[in-house]
């Protein structure tokens, strides 16, 4: 595939080509007309008249040798550390006495997964799913956290401080700011989007939170009068 600034085309090479080998143009005019140098006429000319019009499609840049290559043997025994011990490429080059930057290539050329993407306790690559359509499936998820005092806890303030701050940090005191025991998030999360929604409520069965004031004083209904026949 060439690239998007490339003069020609797989269809204007075999266009040059032809014009230079079935019309008997100059390497100079079809060069010309086509917007490239005499050599590069020349040479599809050339893979024109061996290959005919097969001969137009890209080739691959791959050397045909690699004389300085990382011998096969050792090779292996990086694939082997890797899967076994499953070590970075820094840590298996200081063992094998290799450079990291080469390490990573044979890992690459090997398609092993990075360390992130294994199973930590078996080593196989975790498989990831997608819903394909939003709403089909949705996770949820009860998160159960401590609430702290107002001014801080007794793991940061001291004992004494903070038993008078979460004595301070109640649904006794009349103007009270925050109620102390736990607090449940509630996280649902989209399996297709990962949208995600938190909620704080009172506990796992969507219990609503305390109040955090003093509960509001119920109000008297009047009785209701007696009819006139009573």
């Amino acid at each position: 595939m060439p690239h998007r600034n490339a003069p020609l085309t797989e269809l204007g090479r075999l266009r040059l080509a032809r014009c230079v080998v079935e019309e008997n143009w100059s390497l100079r005019r079809a060069a010309d007309r086509f917007q490239v140098s005499p050599t590069t006429a020349a040479r599809w000319a050339g893979r024109y008249r061996r290959e005919g019009a097969a001969g137009m499609s890209d080739r691959s840049s791959r050397p045909h040798r690699s004389p300085t290559r990382t011998p096969t043997a050792l090779e292996r025994r990086i694939v082997k550390i890797r899967v076994i011990k499953r070590l970075g490429p820094a840590r298996i080059a200081a063992r094998l006495g290799l450079n990291p930057s080469t390490v990573h290539r044979v890992l690459t050329r090997y398609r092993l997964p990075r360390l992130t993407q294994l199973d930590r306790a078996t080593g196989v690559r975790v498989r990831r799913y997608e819903r394909d359509d939003p709403g089909d499936l949705v996770h949820v998820e009860v998160k159960k956290l401590g609430r702290i005092p107002d001014g801080g806890g007794h793991r940061i303030v001291g004992r004494a401080q903070g038993g008078r701050n979460q004595r301070a940090t109640t649904t006794a005191r009349k103007n009270c700011r925050a109620v102390i025991g736990y607090a449940y998030l509630h996280t649902a999360i989209d399996d297709h989007s990962r949208l995600a929604y938190t909620e704080i409520l009172g506990d796992e069965r969507n219990t609503p939170p305390p109040r955090s004031g003093p509960a509001p004083r119920p109000t008297s209904t009047p009785a209701a009068s007696p009819s006139p026949g009573s």
